[in-house]
C-alpha cells in the first residue's frame, strides 16, 4: 500500500531543525520552511516560486495563532507542499497526528502515490515521514456482505476469485500472530461500482456485533493509522463522520473514527460543506430497523415489551408505505424527494410514540439482566438515533429529507437544517489551526460564499495567484450552438477529440449526461480508434493511472472537477459538457428556499468555483498546453459568456469555437 512505503513504525518525534526552547517553535518552524524553499529544494531541482514563500508565511501565521485560514493559491504555486512542511512540524510538537482531508478518494491517491507530494519531501529532506491512510469504510470489503453475495450469487461477482484474495488467518479461528489490512476497493481495480457496492461496507452494516469484527480488513486498517505519528489522511466525507458520530461512539463505547490530532487541513475545502450534507445525518430502512428490533425478541423478555417490539415493526411498515406514497423523482439524481402532508407526519409521530414506549420498557428490562448488556446498548444507541431523527418532522422547517430505493426497499434519510450549528459547535469552536486550501475559495475575491455556507465566524485569508502563463498555455473556447442538444453537443466532442487525437478529458454534470453519452458514442466508429474510460467502469485510481499512461486515451468523468493531476500531454483537451450548476435535490432545494434570490445566492456561486475547477484539471505545469472548450448554450436571461469569463485565468481571453 502506499502509505507503508512512507511509515517508519515509530512515533516520529525528531524536528527537521535545531530547536531553541527559548524562542516560539511557529518561528523557528517558518525560518526552516524559509530555507527549505530557498535553498533545500532549488538545490534538488526545484523551482521557487514567489507565492509560494508568501502562502507559507500566512499559513504560519494559522499554525501560530490557532486559526482558521482560507488559503486560496491558484495551480502551480506548490500549496501542498507548504501546509504538508508546518502540519509534519507541528503533529511532532504537540505530539497528535495533523489530519490532512482531501476532497475522494482519487486525491488521496494522488497525494500518497510514490512520486507524490510526501514521497517528494521524504527524499529530498531526508526525512521519514509517517504518513498513514485513514480510508473511508465503503473502500473496503465486507466479509458478511460477501457470504451473503455468495448465498445469493447472480453471476455477476467474480466469488471464487474475491474468495481467493482474503488472507488465511480470516477464516482461522486461532488468535492471530500475524496480519495486515486488505480488502481495499484498490486492490479490486477491474470490479465496477455496481459490482463493488455488492460487496462493500454500508451505512446499515452493524459492525458493533459482527462476529467478523476483529478479522475484517477495515478494522485492521483503522487499528493501523491510529498509529501514526505525523499524519493521517483522510477524506472529507470521514472526517465529516468522525465528527457527527464522535459523541454517539463515545457513549456506545466505541473509539472515535479518529484519533485526538492538533490540526486540520481541507484539501479542496471549498467542497466541505457538500461532505457536511452527506454526513451530518441520519438514515433509517425499515428491514434494518426490523432485524435491529427483532434481536431483543431473542431474549427472555416480558410480554408487554414483546408486544410491543411487534407493533413497532408493523408501524415501520406502515410508515414507509406513506414515504413512498410522497416520494418524487428528481430529474438527474438518484435522491427522491418526499411532500411532508398530514397523514405522513402522523404516521412518523405514531412511530416515535412506538419507539419511545420500547425505550421506556428497556429501562426495566435492564434491571431484571435479562438482556445482553452490549446487545442492549447497541439497540438504546440505535433508536435515540431513530428517535432524534422522527423528532425533527414535528417542526418541517427543521429538517431536509429525501429517500433513494435499492434491492431492500426505500431508505430514508434525515438531515437537520442547521448544519452549521453543528459545524460551529463541533469544530470551528476547537483552538487548534484549520487550513482551507483550493485554488477556488473565493467568488469575486470574496470569501463570503464559503464562509456563510460553512458557518466560519473568525478566520484569516489570503489569495494568490498561479504563476504560470496562461496567455500562451490555454485557449479557452464556447462554440456557438445551432440547437444545444445533446447531438448537436456530441459532434463537437468528437470533433474536438479527433483534433486532439484523444488526450481529452470530459467533464459531465451529471451520471446520466456520462451514461448517454457513452451510449451514444459506442454507436460511432470514428470513436474506435480512441481508448474511452467512464467513470463508474472501474475503481477510480486505476481508471486515471490508465489514462496518463495511454496518452491518447479520453477519460469521461463526473467527480473529476478537482484534484486530478495529469501533467504532460495526456491531458491536452479539457471538454466541459454543461455548466456545472447544483444538483436538483432535496438539499439544494432547501437551501435555494432559505434565500430570496436563490440563483444569486446557490446556484451561480457553486457553478462558478466548480467550473473553474474544471478549467483547472488543464495546466498543471510551466510546460503544459492546450484548450478547454465549454458547450454551454445560452440560458434566457443569463449572460453565460460573461459568466465563464469572470472565472478565467488571468492572461486568457474567452474565443468563438468554428465548429
Amino acid at each position: 500500500m502506499p502509505d507503508q512505503i512512507l511509515e517508519v513504525g515509530l512515533l516520529a518525534t525528531q524536528y527537521p531543525f535545531e530547536y531553541d526552547r527559548t524562542r516560539p517553535f511557529m518561528e523557528q518552524v517558518g525560518e526552516w520552511v524559509g530555507d527549505v524553499f530557498y535553498e533545500i529544494l532549488p538545490e534538488a531541482g526545484f523551482e521557487v516560486r514567489d507565492e509560494q514563500i508568501y502562502m507559507a508565511f500566512q499559513v504560519e501565521r494559522a499554525f501560530a495563532e490557532k486559526k482558521t485560514i482560507f488559503a486560496e493559491a491558484g495551480v502551480g504555486t506548490g500549496k501542498t507542499l507548504v501546509y504538508l512542511l508546518y502540519s509534519i512540524c507541528y503533529a511532532r510538537y504537540r505530539g497528535k497526528p495533523a489530519i490532512i482531508a482531501c476532497a475522494d478518494e482519487s486525491l488521496i491517491e494522488q497525494l500518497v502515490k510514490p512520486e507524490g507530494d510526501i514521497a517528494k519531501l521524504a527524499k529530498h529532506l531526508n526525512m521519514s515521514i509517517d504518513a498513514r491512510l485513514a480510508k473511508s469504510p465503503d473502500k473496503y470489503m465486507c466479509l458478511k456482505k460477501l457470504d451473503h453475495a455468495r448465498n445469493n450469487d447472480d453471476g455477476s461477482l467474480p466469488l471464487e476469485s474475491l474468495y481467493g484474495t482474503l488472507p488465511d488467518f480470516v477464516h482461522s479461528h486461532a488468535p492471530m500472530q500475524q496480519f495486515h489490512a486488505y480488502g481495499d476497493r484498490r486492490d479490486y481495480p477491474d470490479l465496477n461500482d455496481e459490482q463493488w457496492n455488492k460487496i462493500n461496507w454500508d451505512t446499515f452494516q452493524d459492525c458493533f456485533t459482527c462476529d467478523m469484527r476483529h478479522r475484517c480488513g477495515q478494522t485492521l486498517s483503522r487499528d493501523h493509522y491510529r498509529k501514526s505519528g505525523d499524519l493521517i489522511i483522510c477524506s472529507h466525507d470521514y472526517y465529516m463522520e468522525h465528527v457527527w458520530t464522535y459523541e454517539a461512539r463515545k457513549r456506545e463505547g466505541q473509539i472515535p473514527l479518529l484519533p485526538e490530532h492538533c490540526a486540520v487541513v481541507f484539501d479542496e475545502g471549498h467542497l466541505l460543506e457538500s461532505a457536511a450534507m452527506k454526513a451530518l445525518g441520519y438514515k433509517m430502512k425499515h428491514v434494518v430497523f426490523e432485524e435491529l428490533i427483532s434481536r431483543l425478541l431473542q431474549n427472555e423478555i416480558r410480554e408487554t415489551l414483546a408486544v410491543l417490539i411487534d407493533e413497532a415493526i408493523m408501524q415501520s411498515e406502515q410508515m414507509f408505505k406513506y414515504i413512498r406514497r410522497q416520494c418524487r423523482s428528481i430529474p438527474g439524481s438518484d435522491r427522491k424527494s418526499i411532500e411532508l402532508n398530514a397523514p405522513l407526519i402522523r404516521e412518523v409521530h405514531r412511530m416515535r410514540s412506538v419507539i419511545a414506549a420500547i425505550e421506556e420498557e428497556l429501562v426495566f428490562e435492564s434491571g431484571l439482566y435479562t438482556i445482553d448488556e452490549y446487545q442492549l446498548r447497541i439497540v438504546e444507541e440505535r433508536l435515540e438515533t431513530i428517535e432524534i431523527a422522527l423528532r425533527l418532522f414535528e417542526d418541517s422547517g427543521a429538517l431536509i429529507c429525501w429517500a433513494t430505493e435499492d434491492s431492500d426497499g426505500l431508505t430514508l434519510s434525515v438531515m437537520p437544517r442547521n448544519v452549521k450549528e453543528v459545524l460551529q459547535d463541533s469544530l470551528f469552536t476547537q483552538k487548534m489551526p484549520i487550513v482551507f486550501s483550493s485554488a477556488t475559495l473565493s467568488v469575486d475575491k470574496s470569501f463570503q460564499y464559503l464562509k456563510d455556507s460553512l458557518g466560519i465566524q473568525d478566520f484569516l485569508s489570503f489569495s494568490v495567484d498561479s504563476p504560470y502563463d496562461y496567455e500562451h498555455q490555454m485557449n479557452v473556447y464556447v462554440p456557438e450552438l445551432r440547437k444545444g442538444d445533446f447531438a448537436e453537443k456530441m459532434e463537437i466532442s468528437i470533433k474536438l477529440i479527433q483534433q486532439t487525437e484523444g488526450r481529452a478529458l470530459l467533464l459531465f454534470r451529471t451520471r446520466e449526461e456520462l451514461l448517454q453519452f457513452k451510449q451514444l458514442n459506442s454507436l460511432r466508429a470514428e470513436s474506435s480508434k480512441y481508448s474511452f474510460l467512464y467513470e463508474g467502469d472501474q475503481e477510480i485510481s486505476y481508471l486515471i493511472s490508465a489514462f496518463q499512461r495511454d496518452e491518447h486515451s479520453v477519460l469521461c468523468a463526473v467527480t473529476l472537477w478537482e484534484g486530478l493531476d495529469i501533467p504532460g500531454p495526456s491531458l491536452s483537451n479539457v471538454i466541459i459538457w454543461s455548466l456545472p450548476y447544483p444538483p436538483l435535490d432535496p438539499v439544494f432545494m432547501a437551501k435555494r428556499a432559505e434565500t430570496s434570490n436563490p440563483f444569486e445566492d446557490v446556484d451561480l456561486p457553486y457553478m462558478l468555483l466548480r467550473l473553474k475547477q474544471g478549467m483547472g484539471r488543464l495546466i498543471r505545469t510551466g510546460t503544459d498546453q492546450g484548450i478547454v472548450t465549454v458547450l454551454a448554450e445560452a440560458e434566457g436571461q443569463h449572460p453565460v459568456h460573461e459568466y465563464i469569463t469572470s472565472v478565467l485565468p488571468k492572461g486568457t481571453k474567452l474565443q468563438k469555437l468554428e465548429v
